[in-house]
């Protein structure tokens, strides 16, 4: 922790009277920071600005650590700040939250006109971060984690305990007699970034005591190579891509690897702040499709984005929800042209049409979903031979302009394995059941 105060009062240039913004969940990360930040306070006479966000999750106890924060920034002479996300849409959960969430620290970071907004990101989230999108699939700097330092919009994201484990952390607290919350969330193992920090990184601390600095080091290091990627990509994006067009011709002359930057600078463009939506597969399909022998074709993305291929050209659009024929692999969230979604779950007590249990050893993966096709029957759960989907919409009442964008979810075999929020199939599995994919439309 010394190391963290050490780069807070020499490396940033902080001056009498700065307005110094710090996100602060309650927790023992964030309140560390905040201790940090009213060490620097009493040295140099700044202001401190408590940024708090209540997710409104539903989560025991999120007003009674709203209230703690809000207590201990009154105690001790900080401005304290606050939002409650009030509702969700139909995106990605943790995306959207993200957004919210970041936008809140914007409005503040401007309300006090500051340069900074300081995240309680530690060593031991770097290494979780870096592992989960290794598993996952991600971008070139993606798989770098996060940055010490990052430029946003006038100001910088600052993440100064990123050389602190999370043990130090709390030993930090424990000596100084911090005051903190505990999330109770943080402890179910149905949050894939929970079963990394309580089963894999406690194997590495084991190899290496000091793992979370050579994580540090590969974070660096893939930067590095990243940023001087983006520049030879700089030099030839305005005539790779005019106009947002791909000129397929001039992109298949680049080596494999600048190919690839380039479709990732194509996705970062388009989805910004919805990047979490995109894995390593959604690049794989675009590849595929420029490199694809067809001279017209396309694929869906998600949030109803289109990427059309037309002879030398491929151009990325929003998908008109009037085109009523679509396909779309099923890749851990798609948004579908009716305006809903279609979401892997790890755990779910659902039981209704709206969820959907699989066994991978029973259908063809990988799973898709597209819109009806003449002829499409399935195996309705409990029923002796098939049924016409097009009988199923008539009993249920669904229109003829409903029909035509419907989601199917189908496996690579072209069996009907799901009707969402209308029927199951011959192929979905009771709660108690053997299945390890979950599916749910919303």
């Amino acid at each position: 922790m010394e190391e963290a105060y050490s780069f807070l009062f020499n490396d940033l240039n902080i001056k009498y009277g700065d307005f110094l913004v710090v996100a602060t969940s309650g927790g023992p990360d964030s309140m560390s920071l905040l201790y940090l930040l009213l060490k620097l306070k009493k040295a140099i006479d700044i202001e401190i600005v408590c940024a708090h966000v209540n997710h409104n999750t539903g989560r025991i106890g999120q007003k009674e650590e709203q209230e703690f924060v809000e207590k201990y920034c009154r105690n001790n002479n900080i401005i304290f700040e606050t939002m409650v996300i009030e509702d969700y849409g139909d995106d990605n959960f943790h995306s959207e939250a993200h957004t919210k969430r970041y936008n809140f620290f914007k409005n503040i970071i401007k309300k006090y006109h500051a340069k900074y907004l300081f995240t309680a990101h530690h060593g031991d989230d770097l290494i979780e971060t870096i592992l989960m999108r290794i598993v996952r699939g991600s971008t070139l700097k993606g798989y770098s984690g996060f940055s010490k330092i990052v430029d946003a919009d006038n100001y910088k994201i600052v993440r100064p305990l990123i050389h602190v484990t999370k043990e130090e952390i709390l030993e930090f607290c424990k000596n100084n007699t911090i005051p903190y919350a505990i999330d109770s969330s943080n402890k179910k193992d149905v949050y894939t970034r929970n079963r990394f920090r309580k089963y894999i990184v406690p194997e590495l601390k084991k190899e290496e005591k000091n793992v979370h600095q050579k994580f540090y080091k590969f974070s660096k290091t893939l930067l590095e190579y990243n940023n001087y990627i983006d520049k030879q990509v700089e030099k030839k994006i305005n005539v790779i891509y005019p106009d947002s067009i791909l000129n397929i011709e001039k992109f298949k002359e680049e080596d494999h690897v600048i190919q690839m930057k380039i479709i990732y600078y194509i996705l970062e463009h388009i989805y910004q702040d919805d990047l979490m939506l995109i894995t390593d597969r959604h690049a794989e399909i675009l590849y595929e499709l420029i490199h694809s022998k067809k001279a017209n074709s396309l694929v869906h993305l998600p949030n109803n984005i289109q990427a059309r291929k037309t002879y030398n050209n491929l151009v990325l659009i929003e998908n008109p929800i009037s085109n009523s024929e679509y396909e779309i692999e099923l890749i851990e969230h798609v948004n579908l042209p009716n305006g809903k979604n279609i979401e892997f779950l790890e755990e779910s007590e659902e039981t209704n049409n709206y969820i959907c249990y699989l066994d991978s050893k029973e259908v063809k993966l990988p799973l898709h979903v597209r819109s009806r096709k003449d002829g499409d029957k399935m195996h309705v759960l409990g029923m002796v031979g098939r049924k016409k989907i097009n009988d199923i919409f008539i009993d249920s009442k669904v229109t003829k302009e409903e029909r035509d964008i419907w989601p199917i979810v189908v496996d690579s075999n072209e069996n009907i394995v799901w009707l969402p929020g209308l029927k199951k199939s011959k192929f979905d599995k009771t709660k108690q059941g053997k299945y390890d994919i979950i599916l749910k439309y919303y």
